[in-house]
Order: structure tokens, then sequence, then C-alpha cells
């Protein structure tokens, strides 16, 4: 069996200590704001939060006294080391006293993911030029601010029902919406957002959607959090922003506007964190050559910071796609890479139906066609070359079901039977690019079958090119692992072909 050192066993004995110490000043504050008389002032600053009994006892919110002597009860019990370490006390060099860190506070535990009490935020209640408004537990033996987020032990119960969580700055913003019906959210404790706090809550929730306040220092901070949690992007995972109108936070906007509001809100407004990085350094930047090269050059540093390798590619490819539309002329050949020889393929499927221009596509369906209708019998014996073909323009597309159709029913087509329309098949007959390669070759049955597996392959490709390009883009937004491996297989065909 394991056996346990010393070192082990007394580290143990501290931790059961200093939870104790927790627990019974929790408890001991918490019946104080409750329960104290005198303390009506501090519960009557929380029903001006919208905050009433229900919030109190649901976040076990406590209050300090200015002068409290909680330290002296509590030394009857534990060591005044004990009691030191926990950081609830400093000693006053002036007065040689212990002085109590959050007196004239409310104070609100921070759990850890079982759910006790480890370290304290505390707020005061009144303006204060001389004190901070906001104070956290220092980092103990037990407590590391960057391994740990306010509430995080009662947002997690949420994940078997809800894949997302609203990652906000202060304690109020999480008992606010609380309040209004939005449980799942959790508060760094003060500082930047670090890659523990990002990876502890990806194991609980598929999208992390960070929310600060709705001001500079807001957008800052946001900003901070981008750079810092975007090297932890994974398959399946996002990291979302979502920013408050001016001068409000996630608390002052749930209570004015509600939870529905606050949740369509979210929908319509959140934006992924490669959109929100690409969008800052855009705004910093002008179209000369210096500006998009400092553009550029952020940007791949950023992304190369992605630990993940195949995140860490589309990213990239995202903000060097983002790029090129800054510079349309310059970048034609980046493009390219996307759209080959042809328009976006995107725009091919969605606009060459009322297209008056003559595409590679549409060139390539032309010349499709054109082979079916000189070489109807060699077609019929072969029709299996035709079942897979992908065509796109939706003229040319019925054309082809109605001539495979009648190949497949056996029967001797005539052309003029099918009712074509005599202007397409004179544009058929204009612009088919295969009737020059035909008439400047002999003419055999053999050569027909290669020009049709030619054009099957080439217009199978296309398919495939708007088929990846469109995964592209979902992937850009969803970086989900389905679109990934569907991605990955798609470009292992582009590949063999």
């Amino acid at each position: 069996p394991f056996m346990f050192s010393k070192q082990d066993e007394e580290r143990e004995k501290k931790w059961k200590e200093y939870l104790s110490i927790f627990k019974r000043y929790v408890d001991f504050y918490h019946d104080e704001l409750l329960k104290n008389e005198s303390l009506s002032h501090a519960r009557d600053y929380l029903k001006n939060r919208s905050l009433g009994k229900e919030e109190v006892k649901k976040f076990k919110i406590g209050f300090i006294e200015k002068n409290p002597n909680f330290y002296e009860i509590l030394k009857e019990e534990f060591s005044e080391q004990a009691l030191m370490e926990t950081g609830l006390f400093y000693l006053d060099d002036k007065k040689k006293t212990y002085v109590e860190r959050f007196r004239g506070r409310l104070i609100f535990p921070i759990n850890n993911i079982s759910g006790q009490p480890i370290a304290l935020g505390g707020r005061i209640i009144d303006n204060s030029d001389y004190l901070a408004k906001y104070i956290n537990s220092p980092e103990t033996n037990f407590f590391k601010k960057g391994s740990n987020l306010y509430n995080l032990d009662l947002a997690r119960k949420l994940s078997n029902k809800l894949d997302h969580i609203y990652l906000v700055e202060g304690y109020m913003d999480v008992v606010g919406l609380s309040k209004n019906g939005i449980e799942n959210a959790v508060a760094n404790l003060g500082t930047s957002l670090t890659d523990k706090q990002i990876l502890t809550l990806n194991q609980f929730f598929d999208d992390i959607i960070i929310c600060f306040d709705g001001d500079e220092s807001g957008y800052k901070a946001a900003l901070r959090a981008a750079e810092n949690s975007i090297k932890e992007l994974k398959p399946e995972k996002q990291i979302s922003f979502l920013f408050l109108p001016d001068k409000e936070d996630p608390d002052s906007f749930v209570n004015k506007n509600g939870k529905n509001y606050f949740i369509d809100f979210t929908k319509q407004s959140k934006i992924s964190i490669h959109q929100f990085i690409f969008s800052h350094y855009k705004k910093q930047t002008n179209n000369d050559p210096s500006s998009m090269a400092i553009l550029e050059k952020n940007l791949r540093n950023i992304a190369n910071t992605i630990k993940d390798d195949f995140i860490k590619k589309y990213v990239l490819e995202y903000f060097l796609e983002k790029i090129s539309e800054l510079t349309p002329h310059s970048n034609q050949g980046r493009r390219n890479f996307y759209v080959k020889k042809t328009k976006s393929l995107a725009s091919t499927k969605k606009h060459y139906n009322d297209s008056h221009s003559v595409s590679a596509v549409e060139l390539k369906e032309y010349s499709l066609i054109y082979l079916m209708i000189n070489n109807l019998d060699l077609l019929q014996e072969n029709i299996h070359l035709l079942e897979n073909i992908k065509l796109f323009t939706k003229i040319n597309i019925q054309i082809f079901d109605l001539m495979l159709v009648k190949m497949k029913s056996g029967e001797k087509i005539v052309i003029e039977d099918l009712n074509i329309d005599s202007q397409l098949i004179d544009r058929i007959n204009k612009f088919a690019p295969i009737k020059y390669i035909l008439k400047n070759k002999p003419n055999n049955d053999h050569q027909v079958i290669e020009l049709l597996e030619d054009i099957a392959r080439d217009l199978n490709n296309y398919d495939l090119e708007f088929r990846i390009e469109e995964l592209e883009s979902k992937f850009s937004k969803d970086l989900s692992e389905t679109t990934f491996n569907e991605l990955k297989e798609l470009k292992k065909k582009q590949n063999i072909n």
C-alpha cells in the first residue's frame, strides 16, 4: 500500500485546519449579515442592488464590521500561525495587533470545486477615496488566484444542461446574473485570465463567453484575455466575447433588461476570439504596405502561440484571408488559393442561375452537355459514368437530369423531344470548349469516354472545393471536431484527386 510521508501528513493536517478556519469565518459573518440588527446598512446596500436574502444565502455572502474581534475568538481554537496562513489577518506593526483584512466589507466566499471556502473576495459598500473597491485574499499554500474561479463549484453542475459559461469580472456580476436566472457564470479573481482557468472551464463547457464591462478598461481586459487564452483553443471548444453597451456591466445590464433579453443579446452579439482579435488589430491599420505588414506579423505571432496544430492552421488561414479582403488587388494570388480558376464557389452555387457571364464551372457543364447531345448512343451504353457527376447551374442541372432519366429508361432519345430552349442550345454550341478539342483530334469512342471522365473529375473537384470552402468558413466560426474531421476527409479526397 502507498505510504504517506510525514510531510504529506503534515500538509493534510494543515489543509484540514485551513478549511476549518475558513468555514468558521464564513459561517460567522454570514450569520452576522442575516441577523445582526446593527448591519441594516449592509442589507440596505444589497437591497438597493436588487439582491435579497435568497442570493445572500445561496452565495453565503457575509459582512464584517469595521472593528471586528473574531480573531480573538478563533485564537482560542487555532494557532497564530494557522490563522495567519489563511490570509484572513495581517499584523499591524504600529499597534502590534492582528487586523482582519476584510473589515468594513461585504465578503464573497471563493470556494474550491467541492464547494469548500478557501479564499474571500471583499467589496466596500460606501464611497471611499483611500480604499480599493474590491480586494481578494492573498495567495496562500492552498489558494492560487490563477487556478480558481468564483462560483465554479455551483456553475459546473449546469454543464449537463448548458454547453456555455459566462466569464465576468466581478462577484456582483455573477450574483446579479444568477438572481435573474442566468446561473452559468463565473468570475476570475482580479488577475488576467490564465491557461489553467481556461483548461478548467473546458472540462465542463464547450463555449466560454467572456463578458467584461462595457468601458475602456473592460475592453482592455478582454483583449488581454483574448491574447492569453487563444493559445488554449481546441477542436470542439470555443472562446467567445460579448461586449456590452458603454458604461454597462453584466449586473446592471441584466437587471435593466432581464434574462431573455440578455440571452438574445448574447446570441446576436457574441463574436469568436479570432474575430475579436482580427477586429482589434484591423482598427489600428490603414492600407499602406508598412501598416499591412505589421498587421500580418502581429496576427501570425498570435496564431503561432496556439498549441493545437490543427487549430493554429485554420486560425492563421482565417487571419490571412481577412487580410486579403483588405487588399484585394495585391492579394489576388492568395485569394486564388481558395477560389482556384473560377469565382468563389459559394457564389457559383448561389448566383449562377441568373448570371450572364460564363464561368469555368459553366464551361465544364456546357462541355458535358455538348458531349452527351452528340454521343447519345455511346453514353447510354456507359451511363454509369454519368450517375455521380455534380453540376451547379440550375438550368444545366435540369437538362442533365432530364437526359439522364431518358437514358436510364432505355428509350431512343431524340434531342428535339427534350424541349431544350433553343437559345441554350446555341449558347452551349457557342461556348463549350470541348467542341474545339473534338475538331482537332480524331473522334472515337475511346476518346469521348476519356474526355467525359476528365470533365466528371473536374466538376467533382469543383464540388469538393466548394464543400471545403463552406467547411473552412464554418470551422473559422465554431472550431468543432466534427467539422474539422469532415474537412480533413475532404482535403484528403482533394489530394487524391
